[in-house]
């Protein structure tokens, strides 16, 4: 009797992790909607967007690996973000023509992920007080 009544416990505090599991399709739309901001914030050319793209993605799966790697001391991580960004500035740059463009698409990417996170959590909110 204790052994179906810890497993029934079990199920039920686990079935609220199945049922409020994000579909992987709302990762993707992120992502359009991201590529859909940065290319309107950094007003880019055809040319600049079929070029930006394949770079800009290799760079942000960098940007996950590294995310997914032990987070216990926050200074190396913020420094691994760093060298990670360091590195594709001149692959930005060469896409983007100046420094000044490269700079206006990490602050947009910034804005995007701030917009992101505000807006999350205003559905939390609504969410929970309904």
């Amino acid at each position: 009797m204790k052994k179906k009544l810890t497993l029934l416990i079990v199920l039920l505090i686990n079935i609220n992790y199945f049922c409020f599991a994000q579909p992987p399709q709302s990762s993707k739309k992120a992502d359009s909607l991201q590529v859909e901001y940065i290319t309107k914030e950094l007003e880019l050319t055809s040319d600049e967007s079929d070029k930006l793209w394949p770079i800009y993605n290799n760079y942000k799966n960098e940007i996950k690996s590294i995310k997914k790697e032990d987070q216990s001391d926050q200074l190396v991580l913020e420094e691994k973000f760093l060298n990670i960004r360091k590195k594709y500035k001149d692959d930005f740059k060469a896409v983007l023509g100046t420094d000044e463009r490269v700079n206006k698409l990490f602050v947009a990417e910034k804005n995007f992920t701030e917009m992101l996170r505000k807006e999350l959590i205003k559905r939390n909110i609504n969410r929970e007080g309904t």
